[in-house]
């Protein structure tokens, strides 16, 4: 496992920053991105709210666990929820820590702290507030742009995008044809490239690639790839690289998965 993760770090640079707060504040968006230490390791959590309390769920987090996970190395990125309805009543929060050891530390010292279990024991006095959460571990590739808590001056969709691909070969290709072309082909056509990941050390999630999009607006979205999959840089891109790999980079079934996200009203990433 060691040499797998090895491998891993080898393929990546960590991008982002640390902020420098020691201390616990109420203010969830205070948790800002200062330069010189550099973030190594990402999570994605997605909870679903029991019925009726997502607004308590998103309580929680703004007021004490993210500020509590900060005092323990853990520091919050962005929190997202999905565009429109949200039936499944759902929230994601992506925090990143410098390493496996400080990310796992930092969530195994929140649910020991005092503090975070007199909050859950206040929150969930009538019965669980979240009734699932899963998450996943993720690495910034080399190429990836380096992620900064921003807010921009009219708001914006994101668009997460995860990638499967068939095997290890096509996994290498699919990331060269976005660093190489597709990234300043979105860029071309109005999509703003925020972050891309890969899968932490677990063998069983290496042939995946994740990843963040900004948009204007989900109508936005739709026309920039609209525009995208004509290009002709983009058709000569994939055609050059699924004749180098054997076929198509990404499965057939659940190759390509897309969400659109807005960022909370106190998500440092707006």
């Amino acid at each position: 496992m060691h040499l797998i993760w090895s491998a891993l770090v080898a393929m990546v640079v960590f991008s982002g920053t640390l902020p420098a707060a020691e201390t616990v504040s109420n203010d969830a968006s205070s948790a800002r991105l200062e330069p010189d230490r550099p973030l190594r390791l990402y999570d994605l959590r997605v909870y679903q709210a029991s019925p009726g309390k997502l607004a308590a769920v998103q309580a929680r987090l703004r007021d004490h666990q993210i500020p509590l996970l900060q005092t323990h190395g853990v520091f919050t990125q962005a929190v997202f929820v999905p565009v429109g309805e949200n039936p499944e009543q759902r929230v994601m929060l992506l925090t990143a820590a410098e390493g496996v050891q400080a990310i796992d530390e930092g969530w195994a010292h929140l649910g020991q702290d005092p503090r975070w279990l007199d909050v859950v024991a206040a929150t969930d006095g009538d019965g669980e507030i979240v009734a699932s959460h899963d998450g996943q571990r993720l690495v910034a590739t080399s190429w990836s742009p380096a992620l900064a808590a921003e807010t921009p001056p009219t708001p914006r969709v994101f668009e997460l995008r995860t990638y499967s691909c068939p095997d290890a070969t096509k996994h290498a290709a699919l990331l060269r044809r976005f660093e190489d072309h597709t990234m300043a082909i979105f860029a071309r056509h109005g999509m703003r490239n925020i972050i891309y990941w890969v899968p932490d050390e677990r063998p069983e999630s290496q042939q995946r690639l994740v990843y963040i999009l900004a948009h204007d607006s989900v109508d936005a979205a739709r026309e920039s790839f609209a525009a995208f999959r004509k290009d002709p840089d983009w058709l000569a891109a994939k055609d050059a690289s699924e004749k180098a790999a054997g076929g198509a980079l990404t499965n057939k079934q659940g190759g390509v998965v897309s969400e659109f996200l807005v960022g909370t009203e106190f998500s440092p990433l707006q």
